[in-house]
């Protein structure tokens, strides 16, 4: 193939995906709402920090200091946050409390740390679930998450991160809150607890989730819910496509019950995009976010109960609509069926129960055989390219990666895949999968160029 080929059709394909005003990208662009910068204030004393850094951060202003809630993933966006906080209190950082240890919501702790150290809260399984990727000498997830977050593609084929805004963190130097001083002082220890900081009485409630060293604050004099990561406008990351431990959804569901609970909120404030204000409002999303979560457990169990594989219960377990119109519930981080397949395996692991699967060929053995089917390996490629052409993109993408099992390096296999892949991301909504397609793709891209 000659070298400008394909670095030129890629280039077309993806300058065309970003130029096609699709209803996909509309929604996502719209969802880009969530993240303008602005201090919203949430109940008097309370204010919240959106879209200056990927997570929100919030101020509550007690009666000689103030408490944080969470700070942010850099320093960078962290000083500027305490900029803006700056214009409406000077008084002294009494409390950090962080909703849980994903370091997007815990690395911007030291532009809050003054000459005075703060109280710093936290579960106590604060970090956990990076305890047994550490342990287990795991190290590929950094890699796959670079491509969920899209931190390998150039700005313009980034629209966000599903529930929050472009950001390419930089490794090193003061950009993450690091060392002693940001590490938790206080811990919750039991279901819940409360605590008494510069006046303000609130409680930390554990709420296993996202993580299991989740926790959410009740603020009662404001009737303000902190919910950390168990809420976002978007239906909830049941899973990662990074890779994390196993994430339960039946305590995700029992932790929004939680939240829903407090049947006094006037406020609620996610972990990212804008908070949710008005006691009706807050009531109506709590309880419809735990009857979705509720739905793909109770729905997926039943389905495994029939005996149904996970590849059926895609199919079987469908939200209803009723929650599925909602605006706050439509998949622009995590996704139902990603939710779908982590019940399955939280339960019953790997094995689908089909005893064929027991042990399958491998990749290079099954496709050898689908391309003495397709009469071929000439006519295995036709037909890749043909369902390219036609827009079944998934088959296009499946029929070369039996390409690639049979030669890696098949330079036709790897672009027929990348083009497939960026095809797809034109109509897919969900910020992660739409940033993994991407990368992916570029990867093959890149990949091509270095052979030739």
């Amino acid at each position: 193939m000659r070298q400008w080929y394909f670095p030129i059709v890629f280039l077309l394909m993806t300058a065309q995906l970003f130029a096609q005003d699709n209803a996909a990208t509309q929604k996502l662009t719209e969802q880009s709402k969530q993240f303008d910068e602005q201090v919203i204030k949430v109940a008097d004393n309370i204010y919240t920090a959106v879209g200056f850094s990927v997570s929100n951060v919030s101020m509550i202003v007690g009666d000689d200091g103030v408490i944080i809630i969470d700070t942010g993933m850099m320093v960078g966006d962290a000083n500027r946050i305490m900029v803006e906080f700056r214009k409406l209190t000077d008084k002294p950082v009494k409390a950090i409390i962080f909703t849980h240890s994903h370091g997007d919501h815990t690395g911007g702790a030291a532009a809050f740390i003054g000459n005075e150290r703060p109280q710093i809260w936290a579960h106590k399984n604060f970090g956990s679930e990076a305890g047994p990727l550490i342990a287990g000498g795991v190290t590929f997830q950094s890699l796959r998450g670079a491509r969920q977050a899209g931190f390998k593609l150039p700005p313009d084929q980034r629209i966000n991160n599903g529930v929050a805004p472009v950001r390419y963190p930089k490794r090193g130097g003061q950009a993450f809150a690091s060392g002693d001083a940001t590490k938790p002082t206080h811990f919750l220890e039991g279901d819940r607890t409360t605590i008494k900081v510069a006046g303000v009485e609130l409680e930390l409630v554990s709420s296993p989730g996202e993580t299991n060293d989740q926790l959410f604050v009740w603020d009662p004099t404001g009737k303000v819910l902190f919910a950390g990561d168990n809420f976002y406008r978007s239906f909830p990351n049941l899973y990662a496509i990074r890779g994390t431990p196993n994430r339960s959804v039946r305590l995700w569901a029992e932790s929004l019950g939680k939240l829903a609970d407090n049947a006094a909120a006037a406020a609620l404030v996610g972990g990212h995009t804008n908070p949710i204000l008005g006691a009706d409002k807050v009531k109506q999303v709590l309880n419809d976010y735990r009857d979705a979560v509720q739905f793909i457990h109770d729905k997926t169990v039943e389905g495994m109960n029939k005996g149904m594989t996970p590849d059926e219960l895609v199919e079987y377990v469908q939200l209803p609509e009723k929650l599925a119109s909602k605006d706050y519930l439509q998949p622009f981080y995590g996704h139902p069926e990603w939710g779908v397949r982590s019940v399955f395996n939280g339960y019953l692991g790997w094995f689908d129960g089909n005893p064929s699967n027991l042990f399958r060929l491998s990749p290079q053995s099954e496709a050898e055989r689908v391309a003495k089917l397709a009469g071929g390996t000439d006519k295995l490629l036709a037909s890749a390219r043909d369902a390219l052409a036609a827009d079944d993109n998934q088959w296009a993408a499946q029929l070369a990666d039996y390409l690639l099992a049979l030669d890696k390096n098949n330079p036709a296999a790897k672009q027929i895949k990348a083009d497939a892949l960026t095809k797809l991301a034109r109509n897919m909504v969900n910020a992660t999968a739409r940033n993994y397609y991407l990368t992916v793709a570029r990867e093959l891209h890149e990949k091509t160029k270095s052979k030739e």
